[in-house]
């Protein structure tokens, strides 16, 4: 827990390409285009190969899109592309079996392999889920066979959302569920002696995917397992919010050492992907273990379940509050009232009003500048020691050895700043009794995540229930783009830990604090620990999607985002629907071509209603489900 070592997995050769072992940790994607065209499949395959993807996934929902396997893999081959191919199996077995002829790789979902579903409870005896496993393994012995004659690796990929009536019926929908949904499927190829085998646990909730990889690798262990495990954060969306929650499942799950393939979902043109993946291969690769962390002995801390450390209030922060964003405007010369623009705040002068919005920060950080007009009452304003013992307003900020030996405190908050070092017993025995104390902790090792996360584990330890800011301040040459992949896995990782009463990026600059307060709350939605805007569940398209998933998703957000706390899921397809979306409110998903079924949950409300109609009757089952809400922004 507080060294990177990488969990060494058995080698598999997915044609010419290694995974696992002393493998670098390759990069996948997919194809979003109908597999039946050759043509425009091929050129979309080269796009992705150019921008650095290793393996290839390709829809092939049925025998047809299976035979035509061969046409894209030979088109490819004669273009000068021998990158391996991946056949992606929902439902149909034969045409699983066809492609393992093909193609170096198959994708099989143990949700709906064998089982149809539908939605039904029953409670099975011993002896007749034992009689389940058996009609199974007749179900895949031909498989097995065929991959073993092809050398045909099989991943068998979980999805969260699609676990059989069989697994939800003793586990229920829970990471567990999935991991025994696939280790039904590898104890059947091991007792085939077959070990071609790459596994999967993906789900669009971080937390979830993160709990079943580490249940996985657990339950591996246990039976003396070590296949390689693919990576990915399923309908991660688009945008922003699709790399903040991509990197935070996969980059924390990277960071435990777990982890041989992994894929960023993104509803976005694949070669898009790419970049985004190699990013967070770039943060692991940055990571060293020069700057040594005590171990841990021993700990209270559960890696295979969520539970929010316990922390007491001081104000609005710790406790059951959401998570606190604090913006850092430190290094501003002149404040002005539109200074708080970009951060979430709108002043009127007409009016003489504020007005804030659902990402508006909670505090500022303004160091030792100072304002001189009136700001919004919800807003907390924090000032370095010396510059508060002046001013007289505001919170202060100080070192754990300033608050040790000071005189003068707040009577509501006090801020007190410390790294691991300087947390010591001494300090640790003055917050526990002081009701004003939050502490704000950094790191400067390049094992952050390790670093920070030994810190709460040092307060559960002493019975410490201080809340707790998370502060990171990184380096002004890193990229836009390398630091929402960074602050997400080192500072995500930790809320999905349990750990964190807020959030503080430090600014770099004068002009990128905009940007830190969005990645800010970004983090806290991925986490599932603050709501402040709609969710949106998004597939990233394939070559079974009903409709442009870009545009649909543009349609649906335009006119849903102001629905905080809202989780919808826009699926392209059938496969991709009830079982994909598995917590999202609402779900919108292609049924046929030019036809949309709308979801509440997980239960079909209306079906087959034209494309066209779609987006209204969405609307109308939020506003009969009572979670409309006007799109006006007050105080």
């Amino acid at each position: 827990m507080t060294k990177y070592s990488r969990w060494k997995t058995r080698e598999v050769f997915i044609g010419n390409v290694g995974i696992g072992g002393h493998q670098p940790i390759r990069v996948q994607s997919m194809t979003t285009t109908d597999t039946m065209n050759t043509e425009a499949t091929v050129s979309q395959c080269i796009k992705m190969i150019d921008a650095g993807c290793e393996l290839i996934r390709i829809t092939t929902p049925s025998k047809r899109e299976a035979e035509n396997l061969k046409n894209i893999k030979d088109s490819l081959l004669k273009k000068g592309y021998n990158q391996p191919l991946i056949a992606d199996i929902h439902y149909t077995p034969n045409a699983a079996e066809i492609a393992a002829k093909i193609v170096e790789k198959v994708r099989i979902n143990p949700g709906n392999y064998a089982d149809k579903k539908r939605f039904q409870k029953i409670e099975y005896t011993d002896d007749e889920y034992n009689q389940e496993i058996e009609r199974i393994k007749l179900k895949l012995m031909p498989l097995i066979e065929i991959s073993k004659e092809h050398k045909t690796v099989i991943r068998i990929g979980t999805n969260h959302g699609s676990l059989s009536d069989r697994i939800l019926s003793r586990y229920g929908d829970t990471p567990e569920g999935m991991v025994e949904s696939a280790m039904e499927f590898v104890r059947i190829f091991r007792s085939e002696n077959n070990h071609q085998l790459v596994l999967s646990m993906k789900s669009s909730n971080p937390k979830v995917m993160i709990a079943a990889y580490r249940l996985l690798v657990f339950q591996m262990n246990k039976e003396e397992m070590n296949y390689p495990l693919h990576l990915g954060v399923t309908e991660a969306g688009d945008g922003l919010d699709g790399r903040i929650k991509s990197a935070i499942g996969i980059g924390s799950l990277l960071e435990d050492g777990i982890g041989d393939t992994i894929r960023v979902s993104l509803t976005e043109p694949p070669e898009n992907e790419i970049p985004v993946a190699l990013n967070i291969l770039d943060h692991i690769k940055n990571r060293n273990n020069l700057k040594k962390i005590s171990t841990i002995k021993q700990t209270n801390f559960n890696p295979f379940s969520y539970i929010r450390r316990k922390s007491k209030v001081v104000n609005n922060i710790g406790g059951s509050k959401v998570p606190v964003v604090i913006s850092d405007l430190s290094l501003k010369s002149k404040i002005t009232y539109k200074s708080l623009f970009p951060l979430g705040y709108r002043y009127s002068i007409k009016l003489d009003k504020w007005t804030i919005t659902d990402q508006g920060c909670d505090y500022i950080y303004l160091g030792d500048n100072d304002i001189d007009f009136e700001i919004p009452g919800t807003l907390g304003l924090i000032y370095n020691y010396k510059t508060w013992l002046k001013l007289k307003k505001g919170y202060p900020l100080m070192s754990a050895k300033d608050y040790k030996n000071a005189k003068n405190l707040s009577n509501h908050i006090n801020f007190i700043y410390t790294t691991i070092s300087a947390l010591n017993r001494d300090v640790i025995e003055k917050i526990n009794i002081d009701k004003s104390a939050i502490l704000i902790i950094e790191t400067f090792n390049s094992n952050a995540y390790f670093e920070l996360r030994k810190i709460f584990i040092d307060l559960i330890e002493f019975d410490n229930q201080t809340p707790v800011v998370i502060c990171r301040k990184y380096n002004a040459d890193l990229s836009k783009d390398q630091l929402l992949i960074s602050s997400s896995i080192e500072i995500g990782s930790l809320f999905c830990d349990g750990f964190g009463d807020g959030v503080f990026i430090k600014a770099q600059s004068n002009e990128n604090a905009p940007f830190l307060n969005q990645i800010s709350f970004g983090l806290l939605q991925a986490t599932r620990t603050r709501f402040s805007k709609t969710e949106y569940i998004s597939c990233p398209s394939c070559g079974r999607t009903l409709f442009d998933l870009q545009e649909t998703t543009e349609k649906i957000r335009n006119a849903t985002s102001h629905l905080k706390g809202i989780k919808i899921g826009i699926m392209g397809c059938i496969v991709n629907g009830p079982g994909e979306m598995a917590d999202a409110d609402y779900g919108y998903v292609g049924s046929g071509v030019g036809k949309i079924t709308l979801y509440k949950g997980q239960n079909v409300v209306k079906k087959n209603i034209p494309t066209d109609d779609a987006l209204l009757e969405l609307i109308k089952l939020i506003k009969e489900n009572g979670d409309w809400k006007s799109s006006s922004i007050s105080l």
